[in-house]
């Protein structure tokens, strides 16, 4: 799994690698300083599964960068990491494309479970833009899920699931990092409320899904 970590504070990106490597044991962290770094880098590894984003780091326009990003990388999934708290900016963020918008200010815990999110093809909305009315609703369409609440990557994820295929050959069938597909698999367990492949396989033929992954 290869993460773009993009800010200009050094400290913070030895901070963030920590995070980052508690997603998984194969993650790869590619490092920029500058929003013209990022993009360098973005152009030169188009496998990236992520990219965080700072707002303010040298070269970016705030929220328009974020933009400007995703129509230049429109398959890598944004997530910006700021110590901007204007409800307006974090708004602005996510209108312009970003898959989250996690604040520096949170814990470990908070940044892990959007970064998961985002990987498991979800949006991450901040706890209090969620009650305003109006990002509510955007969340809610945002997090491009089915009837069951699971993406479509991890649909695609548990119709390999179900023939029986390990993580390592899932990965190889989808062209993800087996790490990757190890979140996926947590996140399919987590919606369906199982605790294995057997039981993800049971509740898959309950639902009729099994027969939706495979027509």
């Amino acid at each position: 799994m290869k993460i773009l970590l993009a800010d200009d504070h050094a400290l913070f990106r030895e901070g963030m690698r920590y995070v980052l490597r508690q997603l998984s044991e194969d993650v790869e962290i590619l490092e920029a300083g500058t929003f013209q770094d990022a993009l360098k880098i973005a152009a030169q590894h188009p496998e990236l599964e992520l990219a965080l984003l700072d707002l303010h780091m040298p070269g970016s326009d705030g929220p328009k960068s974020v933009s400007f990003f995703r129509r230049r990388y429109p398959h890598i999934p944004v997530v910006v990491v700021s110590g901007e708290e204007a409800n307006l900016n974090m708004e602005k963020t996510l209108d312009y494309g970003a898959s989250g918008f996690v604040s520096k200010s949170s814990g470990s815990e908070v940044m892990l479970d959007a970064l998961k999110l985002v990987l498991s093809g979800g949006i991450y909305v901040p706890p209090h833009l969620r009650h305003r009315s109006a990002h509510a609703k955007k969340d809610k369409r945002s997090l491009n899920t089915n009837s069951y609440g699971l993406t479509q990557r991890q649909m695609e994820v548990l119709h390999h699931l179900c023939m029986g295929m390990s993580n390592k050959e899932i990965a190889a069938a989808i062209n993800l990092a087996e790490g990757t597909v190890k979140i996926h698999v947590a996140a399919v367990y987590q919606t369906l409320k199982v605790n294995n492949r057997l039981e993800a396989l049971r509740v898959a033929e309950h639902l009729g899904l099994v027969g939706e992954l495979h027509g």
